[in-house]
């Protein structure tokens, strides 16, 4: 399948940030070698005017997700801090929306859609197409494509732009599995015209 990007296409950059790059505080393994892939989609959808989002985890310092405060993850991607930045390789046009998700202190939320406008945005631009990459394959990235086919957008799944953390044997695989099951499509560079 051959795709061209149009000028409504939206691709979503998931939690691209210090923390789950290799040397963070819940690192992606080899999470920091998608970023080449990653910015060769954001030149290509920046070229066609298309819509660029990037999410990020933005957590306050007693989030619910910490095992301090009875989750199963370390402190991680706590605002205003130096793992909470997008990593340095990342290649964000200007005109990127920044999306920030899980900030408040008592709810969990991995989908970029959960309590964010990222929905109300898509809308705005009156957007039929979706493509997400991004860290991590089994957790923030899946629960975003799974919201985005839950709201009716054609999903796709930039399956050589993303890795997962795989704390259980499979889970990345078990992810995509899902994800395809429910009705991503699954997606590479060499699938854009």
């Amino acid at each position: 399948m051959q795709y061209t990007i149009v000028k409504d296409d939206v691709i979503i950059i998931v939690d691209v940030q210090k923390d789950f790059c290799p040397g963070g505080a819940l690192p992606v393994p080899r999470g920091d070698k998608i970023i080449p892939i990653l910015n060769q989609y954001i030149e290509l959808f920046e070229r066609y005017g298309a819509k660029i989002y990037a999410t990020r985890d933005w957590h306050p310092p007693n989030h619910v997700s910490f095992i301090s405060q009875g989750g199963k993850w370390p402190p991680h991607c706590v605002r205003g801090t130096r793992g909470a930045e997008f990593h340095p390789d990342l290649s964000l046009p200007d005109n990127t929306k920044i999306i920030s998700k899980a900030i408040h202190p008592k709810k969990e939320a991995y989908s970029g859609f959960d309590g964010t406008i990222l929905s109300e945005e898509l809308e705005k631009n009156e957007s039929q197409r979706v493509f997400v990459g991004g860290l991590a394959t089994d957790y923030c990235v899946k629960n975003t494509v799974l919201d985005s086919l839950t709201l009716a957008y054609e999903t796709h799944l930039l399956v050589d732009a993303t890795l997962g953390i795989n704390l259980e044997a499979y889970d990345t695989q078990r992810a995509i599995e899902e994800m395809v099951k429910k009705g991503a499509k699954k997606s590479k560079l060499t699938n854009f015209l």
